[in-house]
């Protein structure tokens, strides 16, 4: 990765301060230029993109533009087991049309789906980075179209390589002990990076024997239900239970990850709540929203615990995936054990759905049994 000389330090990676730099213009709604050896295209979200920048967009595109779409959205435009990402000619930058291929809820296809480029994967995965929905307007330019606008240029390379080069700067920033009811011996540490511009917490419980094998959790942020105790999940039960199970058991570590959502964020989280209460599983909701099952990354999680010192986990998680995750990262997977929440009526189905579409480890029988009432 090309690096930057300057008066304030050490050198910079130019890539990585780019992108983090074009994840902040796309989220506020502003166009950037993407590069791809000779080829350059601005791209836009298509979700906040207003009636004056379409018009402007339209000016450029001359009938070139196109809108990039992910799989799960086109499956529910109608292209039944598509599994690749897909564009729509856009003729004109009709913003009501774009509005209905990218988020309406009944919408259908109007149109053939082409292949997507290289570029078009990388304006995609920018949009994921930026936390906004997976949809994205693309229009091909020429260096001496943009000359002398105030863009930020960025290559596909930088922007498909970030999350790696953001989970290699990890790094401890503060550490501080935390008395927490019914763990009065804790010690929170925040890590900076591996995740966009969010900061990680390890919640180290106890005194865990680094030497052996360590109870861990990894715990995706839910400010629903960990906060404001949301009946539409078991992740706050999840959360307390886990540290109150440290507490009682000689210890573990509890990684606080800053994944809202399934990695959508919050708004995307609320989108998706609404349609929900309209009726649609947990999964199909975010699949109208263009997200497939789980959008998380789980690599800079394994490179907290190795800065902790922990090379041997008993992981306390129902989530296969999470498990092959630590596994792929080089730490050793000692034992798993399963993690229950509370059933109620608000979340019954959502419990049901992550066993049967994302293969959780659940046991409904048990969980049904824990939350029936005793004399």
């Amino acid at each position: 990765m090309p690096e930057s000389r300057t008066l304030f330090g050490p050198s910079l990676k130019t890539d990585l301060v780019k992108v983090e730099r074009v994840i902040a213009e796309f989220r506020a709604g502003r166009p950037v230029l993407f590069r791809d050896g000779e080829r350059l295209a601005l791209a836009l979200s298509a979700e906040l993109a207003d009636a004056d920048l379409a018009r402007r967009f339209d000016t450029l595109a001359q009938g070139r533009g196109h809108l990039v779409l992910s799989a799960a959205r086109l499956r529910r435009l109608g292209a039944k087991g598509r599994l690749e990402t897909g564009i729509f000619a856009l003729p004109t930058i009709d913003t009501g049309r774009i509005e209905t291929l990218a988020l309406k809820i009944d919408s259908r296809m109007d149109a053939p789906v082409a292949p997507a480029s290289t570029l078009d994967e990388a304006a995609l995965e920018l949009a994921r980075l930026s936390l906004v929905l997976p949809a994205v307007i693309i229009v091909p330019v020429s260096a001496e179209t943009v000359a002398g606008e105030p863009l930020i240029e960025i290559g596909i390379a930088a922007v498909n390589g970030y999350r790696a080069e953001q989970a290699a700067t990890l790094k401890i920033v503060g550490r501080a002990p935390v008395p927490l009811e019914g763990a009065p011996e804790t010690e929170f540490v925040v890590f900076r990076g591996g995740e966009g511009l969010r900061d990680q917490v390890a919640i180290i419980v106890g005194k865990p024997d680094l030497s052996a094998a360590v109870p861990v959790r990894l715990h995706s942020a839910c400010l629903t239900g960990d906060l404001f105790g949301s009946l539409k999940c078991d992740c706050g039960d999840q959360l307390r239970e886990t540290v109150q199970w440290m507490a009682e058991n000689e210890g573990g570590i509890l990684l606080y990850l800053d994944q809202e959502g399934r990695g959508n964020g919050i708004s995307n989280k609320m989108r998706a709540y609404k349609l929900q209460s309209q009726g649609w599983d947990t999964y199909d909701a975010d699949e109208v929203l263009g997200f497939d099952l789980d959008q998380r990354h789980f690599d800079f999680a394994a490179t907290m615990l190795k800065q902790l010192g922990v090379a041997s986990v008993v992981a306390l998680t129902n989530n296969p995936q999470k498990i092959g995750a630590i596994e792929a990262a080089g730490l050793e997977v000692a034992a798993t054990q399963r993690v229950l929440g509370r059933p109620n009526a608000h979340n019954v189905r959502y419990l049901a759905s992550k066993r049967d579409r994302a293969g959780h480890f659940i046991d409904m029988d048990a969980l049904m049994a824990r939350a029936a009432p005793t004399d």
